[in-house]
């Protein structure tokens, strides 16, 4: 589990292809990795890995097909920029909110444009994943846990200040971008518990209009 809030902005060292995956190599930066074993989970970009191997400077990870499929890993190469946090502990400070490093789907930065002296962004969500974004509620994009200032759609905007540019990748975004995307844990317990006893059912689905309105959470 992580926070969402940044802790270093790293760098890919290299992409090295092995045996139909790959193993991404990070130079981590200012991140303090004294404290970090073999075996211990760093989100890269938001994407939950492990590390396998610890050189001093930074670590390499493991990247699965299914990974680089869901994700935007695939537009990462040598030199790239990434948003890094280390796993939280029981006596870490939760200044974001519960990320789990799985991320749920892959938006696109839409337009940026200024607001004094943040910056703001409107992204594009995959469809199958506006129904969990709420106005006024977290999303993680990147890695960074961040709120929503509005929702029109499949599209949000979020309104970003300057200690987060400095400490983030998000400076670097332009309309076009990538972006991986985890939607708030809250939204998906909440999703599966309206389901009720229909939640053991194999073909029990997602929350449909349909289905709200037979079980009485809609009005006609």
């Amino acid at each position: 589990m992580f926070t969402g809030i940044i802790e270093s902005i790293g760098s890919i060292r290299a992409l090295t292809p092995k045996g139909g995956d790959v193993r991404v190599h990070v130079a981590t930066g200012k991140l303090d990795l004294s404290d970090v074993k073999l075996g211990d989970s760093i989100a890269v970009n938001g994407v939950c890995l492990t590390a396998v191997e610890l050189p001093g400077d930074g670590f390499a990870a493991d990247v699965s097909r299914e990974t680089l499929d869901c994700t935007a890993m695939n537009d990462l190469k040598s030199g790239s920029p990434v948003n890094l946090e280390k796993a939280l502990t029981p006596s870490t400070r939760l200044g974001g909110h519960l990320v789990s490093g799985h991320v749920d789907g892959v938006g696109e930065i839409v337009s940026r444009s200024d607001n004094a002296r943040a910056v703001e962004f409107r992204i594009r969500a995959p469809k199958e994943l506006a129904k969990y974004i709420a106005h006024k509620g977290s999303i993680t994009v990147d890695g960074t846990s961040l709120t929503v200032n509005e929702v029109d759609g499949a599209e949000f905007m979020l309104t970003v200040i300057p200690h987060t540019l400095s400490e983030t990748i998000m400076a670097s975004y332009k309309p076009g971008r990538r972006v991986n995307l985890e939607v708030d844990l809250l939204a998906r317990y909440l999703e599966r518990l309206l389901l009720g006893d229909k939640a053991a059912e194999p073909s029990a689905g997602g929350i449909t209009e349909s289905f709200l309105a037979a079980n009485g959470y809609l009005k006609s």
